[in-house]
């Protein structure tokens, strides 16, 4: 087992999380409460960590009264705590005391009352919440010179809709603030009561661009709970699957990068050769977004000898593309200069905030679960790309050799395809459980912790998407630039409003 679970007493909690924060060298990789209060044991709160030396993950966890629900907050010594305890408070009216920020993430005030906690196995959402009467209290900078521009949530096109407070003095930005939730959906309270077959489903609908991903992390939690182990060549054509959803968005982000400085011929023929994978992707599983692939246990499609001569020499003419895009690309002096030193995220704050996955990487950081996880991705060549600088350029940089190295792991994996069962041959045998499920997606890792009740009935659902721990260094990125970077800084990050808002 991957897991390891170390019990604490409340008044330990604190200590502990500190004690494995530095040992491991981790953020909080996700935190979160569960309602027990049915079985009379209260709530449950856990906090993990991600230890890559050991291959472990590190689960701290505590009871706290269903009476008086509150603990000491962690916050004030690990930051990346900060929006899981507010996520708590939110959700669950469990209070961390001592915690600077206890503002909500996404149940308005302007909607919702206080009082209602939606994570709660007592909420009866069918009652309906009456109306909030509060206003978000963004976070004030003062002086004189210094004045706020609002922006959205509602934006042009098609962008998900995200509130983002800029304070300005002159051109420079000083603070940016964003304030999301604005697609939440309910999703883990969703989860709650469905079998694990809905719950592939569900899953696939966190966040479109990651359908794949979001299944894989959930299946495996579940695989992990039942004790099985998906046939060997399932998981190839899962990892095949993965790299394919990763190219297409990372050609999504240079075509965004590209159009937010107004560079539009490489956007347009990016855009062009994402929509060849779409197709591709629809001609070898019956989804363009790669829906309905994953089934727990294995994956439901199998790549014929047609199929497989049909990704190779889609990949062929995709690698002939690709380097005409990066010669558009890397031959524009204006471009380029737009991107370097743009956006900064230096490599201490990225620690800091808890930033992870691709973002990270363009900073310094060396950390990616296919290559730190995974047993899957054991089996083939593997380069972990990684930059310095931290600024457009290099998340520009990491999408550019991350779609080069996908062709390449792509190609390794349909080699060591061969015959053989792609799924289980036998009944999925459900049983009472927890487990931990996570993968690199394309934007960073994916995760999802699961607990199955004796029905085999999902009782308790948490997904932390990488974006809810990147939105930060998003914000830090853009101090010292000017509003109109803005827009290209955020494609260079590319966050999923839905993944993060759930």
């Amino acid at each position: 087992m991957d897991e390891a679970y170390i019990y604490a007493k409340p008044e330990n909690f604190k200590r502990a999380c500190l004690y494995f924060h530095k040992k491991l060298n981790s953020p909080v990789a996700m935190m979160f409460a569960c309602d027990e209060r049915a079985n009379k044991k209260g709530f449950k709160v856990y906090c993990a960590f991600m230890g890559i030396k050991y291959k472990k993950w590190v689960f701290v966890t505590m009871d706290v009264s269903g009476d008086s629900p509150e603990f000491e907050s962690i916050a004030n010594d690990i930051y990346s705590a900060g929006l899981f305890e507010r996520e708590i408070k939110e959700m669950f009216g469990i209070l961390p005391k001592g915690n600077p920020d206890l503002r909500r993430l996404r149940l308005h005030d302007e909607v919702w009352p206080e009082g209602y906690y939606p994570l709660r196995k007592d909420f009866k959402w069918q009652e309906g919440t009456g109306a909030g009467k509060k206003e978000y209290a963004f976070n004030k900078v003062e002086g004189e010179g210094i004045f706020e521009v609002p922006v959205g949530p509602v934006h042009a096109g098609i962008i998900p809709p995200g509130h983002f407070r800029f304070s300005v003095a002159g051109e420079p930005i000083i603070n940016l603030e964003a304030r999301l939730g604005w697609t939440h959906k309910g999703i883990e309270k969703l989860f709650e009561g469905k079998d694990v077959n809905l719950g592939v489903k569900l899953s696939e609908c966190v966040a479109g661009d990651s359908a794949f991903s979001n299944s894989w992390a959930f299946c495996s939690a579940v695989e992990k709970i039942c004790k099985i182990e998906p046939p060997e060549k399932a998981l190839f054509l899962r990892a095949v699957f993965l790299e394919l959803e990763r190219i297409y968005n990372h050609l999504n982000d240079i075509s965004g990068i590209a159009i937010d400085v107004g560079f539009s011929f490489p956007a347009m023929y990016a855009s062009i050769m994402k929509e060849k994978i779409l197709c591709l992707n629809e001609k070898l599983t019956g989804s363009r977004y790669l829906k309905g692939v994953n089934i727990t246990g294995g994956v439901s499609v199998y790549l014929t000898v047609w199929k497989k001569k049909a990704l190779l020499k889609a990949l062929e003419a995709m690698e002939k593309d690709f380097k005409e895009l990066k010669s558009m690309l890397y031959s524009s002096v204006s471009f380029m200069d737009r991107l370097d030193g743009t956006g900064m995220l230096k490599k201490k704050t990225a620690e800091d905030l808890g930033v992870l996955g691709l973002a990270a990487r363009a900073s310094g950081i060396e950390k990616d679960l296919r290559k730190d996880f995974s047993r899957v991705y054991s089996n083939v060549r593997f380069n972990l790309m990684k930059e310095s600088s931290g600024d457009v350029m290099a998340r520009l940089n990491i999408r550019v050799s991350e779609f080069e190295e996908s062709i390449s792991l792509i190609r390794q994996f349909v080699d060591m395809i061969k015959q053989g069962s792609i799924d289980l041959q036998e009944k999925l045998k459900l049983k009472d459980g927890f487990g931990l499920g996570y993968i690199e997606a394309w934007r960073g890792p994916l995760l999802y912790w699961v607990k199955l009740n004796k029905s085999g009935l999902i009782e308790r659902c948490k997904i932390v998407d990488p974006s809810f721990h990147n939105w930060e260094g998003l914000c830090y990125s853009v101090l010292g630039d000017i509003i109109p970077d803005f827009p290209v800084c955020n494609k260079s990050f590319d966050l999923s409003y839905s993944g993060n808002d759930l």
